[in-house]
């Protein structure tokens, strides 16, 4: 599914890369007659004739690259906003189910070594991490550690049970 924006970018890609190469071509041969030229005053007609327009054609021909890629990249962008808008109504429903469906549920506390949130035990950020032991109450006393913003135990479960 191409936009005919796509198809209009290529010319100044082709533009660019064509004054590109004519702009070596023209160095290439105000270089060699430079070279076959002893005097400064005979040396000055290839410098402006040639090697001059040469330079200004490869500055031209990196512009128009720079410019043909950026809008290709930007038509690219639109084109899979457009297909993600299009989209969007059939994945609303499972983002809201999943916006009300609690990430993690359990009732164990842990928390990470030199970390600064505590966590539910099935909380993606700690689930099946070897370094996750279970939260001491006196750490969690201090206030040194914060509820996880992901798993959001709730009030009545941030105060875990003394250990023993």
């Amino acid at each position: 599914m191409r936009t005919s924006r796509l198809r209009t970018v290529h010319p100044a890609l082709w533009a660019g890369c064509a004054a590109l190469a004519a702009g070596a071509v023209l160095c290439v041969i105000g270089w060699y007659g430079v070279s076959g030229e002893r005097y400064a005053e005979r040396q000055l007609p290839f410098l402006a004739s040639c090697t001059v327009p040469g330079a200004a054609l490869i500055v031209a021909g990196a512009v128009l690259l720079t410019h043909g890629r950026n809008a290709l990249a930007a038509a690219r962008v639109e084109e899979l906003y457009g297909l993600l808008v299009a989209a969007e109504p059939a994945d609303a429903e499972r983002s809201e189910q999943a916006a009300v469906a609690p990430l993690a549920v359990s009732g164990e506390l842990l928390m990470v070594p030199g970390g600064t949130l505590w966590h539910r035990a099935d909380c993606p950020l700690v689930a099946g991490k070897p370094a996750a032991v279970p939260v001491d109450s006196r750490v969690l006393a201090s206030g040194e550690l914060g509820p996880c913003p992901i798993c959001e135990p709730p009030a009545a479960e941030r105060s875990p049970a003394p250990e023993r």
